[in-house]
């Protein structure tokens, strides 16, 4: 099995730094102070009690450089362990290291776990009462009291910071965990967008390119009939010159469809509104949609009182007209058709209306579901949707087809 490398210590926290530069000072000052009291008042084992502060200060120094004791518990003991040693060499010759219990309390709070460290504590706090009894003479309450609510502050300050720092980790990762839910729902919403973006172009294409150049075919192929009859017709100059002209003609509107797809295309680069709509209101664009038809008689009617509405309405209407009038001309073999814009006073309602073949609309929705069927009707739907609006379709076969849009208008509009 490989070997797992432990994690990397987290570096200290400012906080950490500067609590372990306190506990530094506090206990080398201690050390300071014990060792030139003891010089000033020429006591008689100063030079001893010097030796027992430079001997604790070296080992505390050694263990602080040390990376193992941070990282071992072995080592931490073992370290603890010596600074004791010379902890009671130092209590053994002057009253004065009482004094150097305090900052060893947090040591062994810090480097152990908690019930060794509270025992620990302990145990110090016993040595130091043991210290102090052994050069003083009279026995007093403070002889005990000191050590005692010494490592009782101790153990305190440690349980409340350890707790302050768990919740520091928690909220930390709760921290974490929302910043990486946010990016996840940060790119589930640009997942989204891209698909809707894809969605919209795949029915601006259909619904503009797709159904023009759908329009130039056939329009072709009409040329292609004509000029096809027109030798039949070469005995007679007046028929070999009408299907010129009416292949001419089917040309000429087929020349119109590609210059319309062709600014369409442009449009989609330019991100613009349709060509149809930027000099006009709907209601002219959609009466030219009706005259340029090819196949059919299509009619156009407006009904109510119209308005200026916004620019994404007029498109979904135009588009849904232009896919359903393509549907017409390629499928519905109709001899006339209408499509009707009626204004009311809370909506607008677009009615496409025709006397071809027909079809039975549940069927075409589930072809289109399972993907077999055209994109036309989906397409139509969304569209009306996206706005609020309602998209019905009726028709039967040998009946015909009414396909209607009903779109909510905005309260500036419906004023």
């Amino acid at each position: 099995m490989p070997a797992v490398n432990p994690p990397a210590p987290r570096p200290l926290t400012p906080v950490s730094r500067v609590l372990r530069l306190c506990l530094h000072a506090l206990l080398f000052g201690l050390l300071a102070l014990a060792a030139g009291r003891a010089v000033a008042d020429s006591a008689p084992r100063a030079g001893w009690m010097v030796a027992a502060c430079a001997l604790l200060a070296g080992v505390y120094a050694g263990g602080v450089r040390a990376p193992s004791v941070g990282s071992s518990p072995r080592a931490a003991a073992l370290w603890l362990a010596a600074l004791g040693a010379a902890w009671v060499a130092l209590l053994a010759v002057s009253p004065d290291g009482l004094w150097i219990a305090f900052p060893l309390y947090f040591l062994e709070l810090h480097l152990l776990r908690l019930r060794w460290g509270v025992a620990a504590v302990a145990v110090t706090a016993c040595a130091a009462i043991a210290g102090f009894l052994a050069h003083s003479s009279a026995v007093t309450p403070g002889a005990f009291l000191g050590p005692l609510l010494g490592g009782a502050v101790a153990v305190a300050t440690v349980l409340g910071y350890q707790a302050l720092y768990r919740e520091s980790e928690r909220r930390r990762e709760l921290i974490e965990e929302l910043i990486a839910t946010r990016a996840e729902l940060a790119a589930a919403e640009r997942g989204a967008g891209i698909l809707a973006e894809r969605e919209r172009l795949a029915r601006e294409i259909h619904d503009t390119l797709a159904q023009g150049l759908s329009s130039i075919q056939l329009l072709l192929r009409a040329a292609e009939r004509a000029l096809s009859e027109a030798p039949a017709a070469a005995g007679s100059g007046a028929g070999a010159s009408d299907g010129r002209a009416a292949a001419l003609a089917h040309i000429g509107r087929a020349r119109e469809a590609a210059q319309d797809n062709l600014a369409e295309a442009r449009r989609f680069v330019r991100a613009l509104t349709p060509p149809d709509l930027e000099h006009g209101s709907l209601a002219a664009a959609l009466e030219r949609l009706c005259a340029g038809a090819p196949g059919p008689r299509v009619r156009f009617s407006l009904s109510g009182s119209p308005r200026e509405l916004p620019t994404p309405y007029e498109v979904a209407l135009l588009r849904i007209a232009q896919s359903a009038l393509a549907n017409v001309v390629r499928h519905a073999r109709a001899g006339r058709a209408e499509i009707t814009l009626t204004f009311m006073d809370a909506s607008v309602t677009l009615d496409i209306v025709d006397d071809g073949d027909g079809f039975d609309p549940s069927s075409a929705s589930a072809s289109s579901t399972s993907g077999d069927g055209g994109f036309g009707l989906p397409a139509m739907r969304s569209r009306a949707e996206t706005l609020g609006g309602l998209f019905t379709v009726e028709s039967d076969p040998g009946q015909g087809t009414a396909v209607a849009v009903t779109l909510p208008l905005p309260l500036e509009a419906s004023r």
